[in-house]
């Protein structure tokens, strides 16, 4: 997959974790790409758009 035009931007959850920082490039057609931005070599996570969105809905509603 070329990940060369994905614009990565942080979790809005990054700053109140003690900094486990997760960034998400969701600006490709039909897939959203996680990763960890303290390990970025070590590999990215593909989610297609509707499978990411229900996991942020799900996470939203944690405690």
């Amino acid at each position: 997959m070329d990940m060369t035009d994905a614009r990565w931007r942080k979790s809005t959850k990054s700053g109140t974790n003690g900094g486990n920082c997760v960034e998400v490039a969701d600006n490709l057609p039909g897939v959203v790409l996680v990763r960890d931005s303290k390990a970025r070599a070590s590999g990215t996570l593909t989610f297609g758009p509707a499978a990411w969105r229900a996991f942020i809905a799900d996470f939203s509603e944690q405690p």
